[in-house]
């Protein structure tokens, strides 16, 4: 069963959830990614468990203010390009548990991935 984390060291956040959920202790993957990006093969596969990148895109990134993001119409294709470009913009953690799929931090999501991962 496929059990990983995308995710910032950086984030305390990030850094939070991990902890909340255990997920060290629960033999997770994690993956920095500030330290190793998202590969574009890694990315198709998160895309096909959520239905688009729009779901996987931040835009929250400073980045995605500093370029005028919020004026243009980003096609998903532009999405793709621009998570696979700069890890900023891929909204985190991204947790997978088997083929369940949990993006960013509100505290429903990271209830809802509690839930499933403790079942």
């Amino acid at each position: 069963m496929l059990k990983k984390i995308y995710y910032l060291s950086t984030c305390d956040t990030c850094k939070k959830i991990i902890q909340l959920l255990d997920l060290k202790s629960k033999n997770f993957e994690l993956q920095d990614i500030k330290q190793r990006n998202i590969s574009e093969e890694e990315l198709t596969e998160l895309k096909k468990l959520v239905g688009s990148y729009e779901a996987l895109f931040s835009k929250i990134a400073r980045k995605y203010k500093e370029l005028n993001l919020k004026d243009a119409s980003l096609t998903e294709e532009q999405m793709k390009h621009y998570i696979l470009n700069d890890y900023t913009f891929l909204k985190r953690p991204v947790i997978l548990f088997g083929n369940h799929i949990f993006i960013g931090n509100a505290k429903a999501t990271i209830e809802n991935a509690k839930n499933t991962i403790k079942n």
